[in-house]
């Protein structure tokens, strides 16, 4: 009995000092949580509260619709889609990509092609940059994923304007084409200050236009304040800078003249630039074959770009701008006209022909063994004597050429709003000591000169030079800086402003010499080699045809069709019309194209037919005086450039070396058909 309460007393004692002992440690950790929660709520309160608010609110980027890009009568060359997409940002994956992709296939529509190309930009990407799924969703795909959408934590349909070119080929080497912001693209928008500019866009102006004028399309990007769920689902917008859209750029360039144009070089490898002599505006702008610059906006296929890229056509080569030619015969009448202003001929010497010239027992023979006699500058502009030139070549110094062809842009960067113009080469004493390394090659040679004077040799020149040069010889040698965006407009207020506002220098010329220049080259349209071409036209052109040796014949006699098709005679004509008051300069090669006159020359005239249309002159009269009225009317000074213009200007210098040609059959050659002979 006595044991049973003694038992008793100490499991009540031991039951006691349990029930203190938890009580006690329950004390402890509500004193613990207490102090835990004063610690959070009073002493932590700033810094908590305001990573709460970061994560109930997110900041989110709102891309600028890019500018909208015309031709001078407001036809649209590139344009913005409204689209649905699908992106993916890999740090909200969760799982295998693979099996994701698997599953969101039985919603919408995912093709190897799409899974090809997300793969690789996936690899290649960063952890929170959205990387392009799937475009051009259609409305039921994009609700259908919507519905669907809390099943794929990472994976987010968007709203997008995607870059469209309407006119497809057409005028693709001046548009160029946007593509994916890759990793140079960011480094350089560090470096200047942008990239903060480009959050939330996924593309940026690659070349043409769309990367000269880059700065000037793209706009300003918005900012968006939204409350969002534990899970980042939006729940409501606190704040909204809306974003500035860019920039709508008119260019000079007639989308009507533009497309005949091209179709003249159907089937043919060519360059042609078409000049306003008295604005400088670009009216048409040719490189044939061409692309369609839709196949680069979302990242061209491998197939595209193996067919583009190993075409022996090159179709991605901007001609006008990165191909350097020997201009043949084109050259003459800059040679003329030096030779008259340096005093080192008069117009009306004669100068005998009788088929070839020769220098230190060197013989350079006319075009197919032709002699004309007697022949004076007009005659020899006209018939396209070499024999005339050449003597004048042993007479000339190439350094003084040099200094005057120069000033007509030959051998110079143009300044023209397109990036990657080339130099080529215009040939000078100084340039040969730079280009070559053996002192024996380093000097210049009296025959080089006689090559130099009929538009072959060491001269390697762009299509856009040439039709400068005629374009300046046309304005009474005024220079105006060629450019092809005509007018900025301002989407919000639909203000203007142009980008070339006055001539940039005047070559001073003596006008009696220029008359002798302009009078031979209109009796080339009117009777001499281009007269053909030129039949019955209802205005009066002047011009200058020629044919240009892909390889030097030395000796042979030459003749197409025992030749290799891309080792041809280039085709070359250069004119401008009417006489009385140029409106139209224009420039054109045709590769391995054969004779000038019979092949270059027709070209031409379709596209002036175009542009003197009595009607089509009238309708641009008509929209010019509109203009002039709304410039006057248009409040505040018209700005001398544009934001986001370059201020690239013509440089001085073109003492460099040569750039390898870009094309295969462009080396340079004795004068067009001459031939060398050694005894």
């Amino acid at each position: 009995m006595f044991e049973f309460r003694k038992t008793g007393h100490r499991q009540r004692q031991t039951v006691l000092l349990r029930a203190w002992v938890a009580g006690l440690f329950a004390l402890v950790c509500l004193l613990l949580l207490a102090g835990r929660l004063w610690y959070l709520q009073v002493v932590r309160y700033d810094t908590l509260s305001a990573r709460a608010e970061q994560n109930r609110i997110t900041i989110v980027p709102v891309p600028p619709r890019r500018g909208q890009i015309a031709d001078r009568n407001g036809a649209v060359l590139a344009q913005n889609l409204r689209d649905y997409t699908l992106t993916v940002t890999r740090a909200q994956i969760r799982g295998d990509i693979n099996d994701v992709l698997d599953r969101l296939g039985e919603l919408v529509y995912l093709s190897e092609g799409d899974r090809r190309k997300f793969m690789r930009l996936y690899q290649q990407s960063g952890r929170y940059a959205p990387v392009l799924l799937r475009n051009n969703l259609n409305d039921i795909e994009a609700s259908w994923f919507a519905v669907h959408a809390y099943r794929f934590p990472g994976v987010s349909l968007e709203a997008r304007w995607v870059r469209s070119y309407p006119m497809h080929e057409s005028a693709a080497h001046v548009l160029g084409f946007v593509g994916r912001i890759s990793e140079e693209d960011q480094q350089e928008l560090d470096e200047s200050g942008q990239l903060g500019n480009y959050r939330g866009t996924l593309v940026i102006g690659k070349k043409g236009v769309e990367k000269t004028w880059e700065k000037a399309l793209h706009g300003r990007t918005g900012v968006e304040e939204l409350e969002v769920t534990a899970g980042g689902r939006p729940v409501r917008e606190l704040s909204r800078t809306d974003p500035v859209p860019g920039a709508n750029l008119e260019l000079s360039l007639d989308i009507g003249l533009q497309q005949l144009a091209e179709a003249q070089f159907e089937g043919r490898r060519g360059a042609l630039v078409a000049i306003q002599p008295h604005t400088g505006e670009i009216l048409a702008f040719v490189s044939s074959p061409s692309f369609d610059p839709n196949l680069f906006v979302d990242g061209i296929d491998v197939e595209n770009w193996r067919k583009l890229n190993e075409s022996p056509d090159h179709p991605l080569i901007n001609r006008p701008l990165y191909g350097t030619y020997p201009i043949g015969s084109t050259y003459k009448p800059f040679v003329g006209l030096a030779a008259l202003e340096m005093g080192l001929r008069s117009a009306r010497e004669l100068i005998p022909d009788p088929g070839y010239f020769e220098l230190a027992g060197q013989k350079f023979r006319n075009a197919g063994g032709a002699a004309y006699g007697p022949t004076d500058m007009h005659r020899a502009i006209v018939v396209s004597s070499d024999t005339y030139f050449f003597s004048l070549g042993a007479q000339m110094d190439v350094d003084a050429l040099h200094d005057f062809t120069g000033r007509f842009g030959f051998g110079q960067i143009t300044g023209i709003d397109l990036d990657g113009e080339r130099r080529g080469v215009l040939p000078s004493r100084a340039w040969k000591r730079k280009t070559y390394k053996k002192p024996e090659q380093q000097h210049w040679y009296r025959g080089e000169t006689v090559s130099v004077t009929v538009g072959q040799g060491y001269n390697a020149f762009t299509l856009l030079q040439l039709a400068q040069a005629t374009s300046v010889l046309a304005n009474d040698g005024v220079y105006m800086k060629p450019h092809l965006v005509r007018r900025i407009i301002d989407p919000l207020t639909g203000r203007f402003s142009y980008p070339v506002v006055g001539p940039q220098y005047t070559i001073d010329l003596k006008p009696d010499n220029l008359r002798v220049i302009r009078e031979a080259m209109v009796d080339v349209v009117r009777k001499g080699t281009a007269r053909r071409a030129f039949e019955g036209a209802a205005y009066q052109a002047a011009g200058k045809t020629g044919t240009a040796q892909v390889y030097s014949l030395r000796g042979a006699k030459y003749k197409a069709q025992a030749v290799d098709e891309r080792l041809r005679d280039h085709a070359l004509f250069m004119a401008y019309a009417p006489v009385e008051d140029p409106q139209i300069a224009v420039a054109l090669i045709v590769e391995n194209g054969g004779w000038g006159a019979s092949v270059a020359a027709p070209i031409a005239r379709t596209v002036f037919d175009y542009w003197l249309d009595p009607a089509r002159v009238a309708q641009r009269a008509e929209r010019l005086r509109a203009e002039q009225a709304a410039r006057a009317a248009q409040a505040g000074p018209t700005p001398a450039a544009a934001p986001g213009r370059p201020d690239a200007q013509p440089a001085p210098d073109d003492e460099e070396a040569p750039e390898p040609a870009p094309l295969p059959d462009e080396a340079s050659a004795p004068e067009d058909g001459a031939q060398e002979e050694n005894p």
